[in-house]
């Protein structure tokens, strides 16, 4: 498969023996909305429900930061996942936070693995089929191998900004980022680490909803001053929209990305981390 499917393929393929379709849908905090709940209510045919606030590190007092191993095994395990089966992911967040869940799965070993262009809005707005409430689902076998390469944790980033060389990119808005408007959990300092460029993840996609490709997505980057030419580290706030910015890079063919797991939520809480505020 390509890294996104178009609606239409999706549709043409719903139904194959190998083919596996998930709703990652994630909502910030106080956002009003419940994920599960609107899956239950409407979701794409045999879709199943990847709980993203649940497949995390439960022993981290970080949100979102990579479980275990064993723990996401099992947790694809019990979705029906299995290896060599092809994966779509979609969501219907503001967030696009089907990006997390396919570096996720990507990050433990899953290859044949992409997003549905458009997401559930998208698939909605054409009068594509839904369904309600939750399939039956047969434990499956998926061999989770972590790659640990591509995670980013503090120190890393600090050695990064000490030797240069890095390009740091923040998804969050650019509010957030100037250090104008609070973070949407307690106990974190306002702004942005120092010498990280403001990509929000929302200038990726077009009206509606849809991927940019090519020259428009490269622009993207290229106006938020971010160089491709340099590895890059992607952040945000608690490393779900630093997705976004990781799967757009590879879209414009870039491999030497890393993602902050602990993204702003451990950078702005610690007091000793540099911090800097301003949209400059």
């Amino acid at each position: 498969m390509d890294l996104l499917v178009s609606t239409g393929w999706l549709e043409s393929e719903l139904g194959a023996s190998d083919l596996r379709v998930i709703d990652s849908t994630l909502f910030l905090p106080g956002s009003g909305r419940n994920a599960r709940r609107e899956y239950e209510a409407e979701h794409i045919p045999g879709a199943l429900f990847m709980d993203l606030d649940e497949i995390v590190d439960s022993d981290s007092p970080l949100p979102h930061m990579v479980p275990p191993q064993h723990k996401f095994a099992s947790r694809m395990q019990s979705l029906g996942l299995a290896d060599g089966q092809r994966l779509v992911v979609y969501d219907n967040s503001p967030l696009h936070s089907s990006a997390r869940a396919w570096w996720m799965l990507r990050l433990f070993g899953a290859r044949e693995v992409a997003i549905l262009d458009g997401g559930l809005a998208k698939w909605k707005a054409e009068g594509r089929p839904l369904e309600s409430g939750n399939p039956a689902l047969r434990r499956g076998h998926f061999t989770a191998r972590l790659d640990r390469a591509a995670v980013a944790d503090k120190a890393f980033v600090a050695g990064a900004l000490e030797e240069g060389g890095w390009e740091i990119a923040d998804a969050r808005p650019a509010s957030r980022f100037a250090g104008e408007d609070p973070e949407p959990r307690p106990g974190l300092r306002p702004g942005h680490i120092p010498g990280s460029k403001c990509l929000p993840q929302s200038t990726l996609f077009d009206a509606d909803n849809s991927w940019k490709r090519g020259d428009a997505l490269g622009s993207a980057f290229a106006d938020a001053g971010v160089d491709l030419g340099k590895p890059l580290v992607a952040t945000c706030g608690s490393g779900i929209t630093a997705a976004v910015l990781v799967f757009g890079a590879h879209l414009l063919g870039k491999e030497d990305v890393k993602l902050y797991d602990g993204s702003w939520s451990e950078w702005g809480a610690d007091p000793d981390t540099p911090k800097a505020t301003g949209r400059a």
